[in-house]
């Protein structure tokens, strides 16, 4: 009787270990029908990740002027550089007040 206790513990063993494993899976598991999210590639040049450019002026220091601007205006905007110009990029919720920050300057 007692040659049979230790099978029966190592098969009870196993199978809490699959009943475990299903719940995990079955709790922190992704599922196959949504879509994953868009993951941009950090070593794609043309790529801006979370900002939006939305002017591109050929001086550095006019770019300190917009980026001065929006600054008073209360939008994080940080400049990049591209070949020979510089370009104003904004957060994309961000990006609609900034071309209206932008072009009331322009109205003047």
């Amino acid at each position: 009787m007692l040659d049979g206790a230790p099978v029966v513990a190592l098969v009870g063993a196993l199978v809490m270990m699959i009943v475990l494993l299903l719940a995990l899976r079955w709790t922190f598991g992704t599922g196959r029908n949504q879509p994953a999210p868009h993951i941009p590639d950090p070593d794609d040049p043309t790529g801006d990740g979370l900002l939006e450019e939305v002017s591109r002026v050929p001086t550095e220091s006019a770019a300190q002027v917009l980026r001065s601007r929006l600054d008073g205006a209360g939008i994080r905007a940080t400049i990049g550089r591209t070949g020979g110009s510089y370009r104003l990029l904004v957060f994309h919720s961000d990006a609609v007040n900034a071309r209206v920050v932008l072009s009331r300057g322009a109205l003047d």
